[in-house]
């Protein structure tokens, strides 16, 4: 085992619980809740909780979500209003940042997810849009609640992002979930799955395609310790271990950032520069592989114990998490410490691209516009009471002239 690298089973050291701060009285200035959605039906508690709040929803659709169903919940919702957008298989842009995403397909094992693209997209439609405030929010989450919303808002006057954490259902990669079932400690950490962006910061960051994307997204703020952490939130639950080629998908990612954030902290005060030029050394990582390899080995074993003293007790969960563990382990072994650094250049190139292309955007654009000019052609506007407007494949527009001139998602 490496002498400088052991998986923490906690990184609440790198953020800042905010979670028992006052709630502001005052209106949080939100100005829109984005959904990266896939699953066939919109939790009506996410509709429900934008339209007592008066802010409205952009709903990403891929996969089994579909524009039309959600529109319609939208519509019979008091209060409603949404811009939902079919985000079509493969879709990729100009800006869209590609080096990190296109030459490290092999060593994630195939992953497949689209869920960069639809974050980096309503980062980009903020943009756009001139918006400043928006909340990332997945469409698997619940017990997120008014207080919640308002203190990350409120965190972004003083913070480029804030976020909160899934402790129910743990939000952990299956090899943390095999930690927890072999009964090691294992806490959780923030994620993109409740995120609150100030899309105007000057150095606001994008979500490469990598398992773990969103610790690469936020690891700027986590390396200098100001990340606000707002409580926690519920996920809805799944099985890790059904699938043991899960674990093969995550590994990679999980590698990188487990690596890079044991790295922040060992490495307080330093520059965030600094610390990206010690991961981008390939001896880094040969001591994060080794420390990875003990990690997968330790866990196994104690594993394999369990299951001698306790029979049938639990054995085919812990079976299973022993198959997810060897899956890893195998492509552990594909990756190597080459790889990793380029990867973090990848990243570090794929950065300065974005931010070139931020720069680029100096006028605001209404909704349509904005749209074209994303390669976007299939979405509607609208909400309860207020008809749809729509393009592309959309029906034909029910909704009076007069409100065609007007952006539906204006912040009321």
């Amino acid at each position: 085992m490496s002498r400088h690298f052991k998986h923490q089973q906690s990184h609440a050291s790198l953020l800042r619980d905010v979670s028992k701060s006052a709630v502001p009285t005052t209106r949080s200035g939100l100005d829109a809740i984005v959904v990266p959605a896939a699953r066939a039906s919109l939790p009506q508690h996410i509709i429900t909780l934008s339209a007592a709040l008066s802010v409205p929803l952009v709903v990403l659709c891929s996969r089994q979500a579909q524009v039309d169903r959600v529109a319609d919940r939208v519509a019979a919702t008091f209060g409603a209003r949404a811009l939902i957008i079919d985000v079509p298989e493969g879709y990729q842009t100009q800006w869209s940042p590609l080096t990190s995403s296109q030459n490290f397909f092999d060593v994630s094992a195939g992953r497949s997810s689209d869920l960069s693209i639809k974050r980096n997209l309503g980062l980009r439609l903020a943009r756009l849009l001139g918006w400043k405030k928006i909340l990332f929010v997945d469409d698997d989450i619940f017990q997120l609640r008014a207080q919640h919303i308002h203190r990350m808002a409120a965190q972004l006057d003083r913070h480029p992002v804030a976020a909160m954490a899934s402790r129910e259902f743990p939000d952990n990669s299956v090899v943390c979930h095999a930690r927890r079932t072999a009964g090691f400690k294992q806490d959780v950490f923030v994620s993109g799955a409740v995120l609150a962006v100030n899309t105007q910061h000057a150095q606001m960051s994008f979500f490469p395609d990598v398992y773990n994307e969103d610790w690469f997204f936020f690891a700027r703020h986590a390396a200098a310790r100001s990340l606000p952490k707002i409580g926690e939130v519920g996920q809805e639950e799944y099985k890790p271990f059904v699938d043991p080629w899960r674990a093969k998908r995550e590994e990679f990612g999980d590698l990188l950032a487990e690596g890079l954030y044991n790295l922040f902290e060992g490495t307080a005060g330093w520059e965030f520069k600094d610390q990206l030029s010690v991961a981008a050394k390939p001896r880094f990582w040969q001591e994060v592989r080794e420390g990875r390899e003990f990690l997968i080995r330790e866990t196994s074993q104690r594993l394999t114990d369990a299951m001698d003293k306790r029979g049938a007790v639990d054995s085919w969960q812990m079976t299973e998490a022993l198959k997810s563990l060897s899956y890893a382990d195998e492509q552990l072994q594909d990756i190597s410490n080459q790889v990793c650094a380029d990867f973090i250049d990848s990243w570090r190139e794929d950065e300065n691209q974005w931010q070139s292309v931020l720069r680029g955007n100096g006028s605001v654009v209404g909704e349509r516009d904005a749209l074209d000019e994303l390669g976007l052609t299939t979405w509607r506007s609208g909400g309860y009471g207020l008809g749809w407007t729509a393009s592309g494949s959309q029906p034909v527009p029910v909704v009076p002239a007069e409100a065609e001139s007007e952006s539906l998602l204006t912040p009321a």
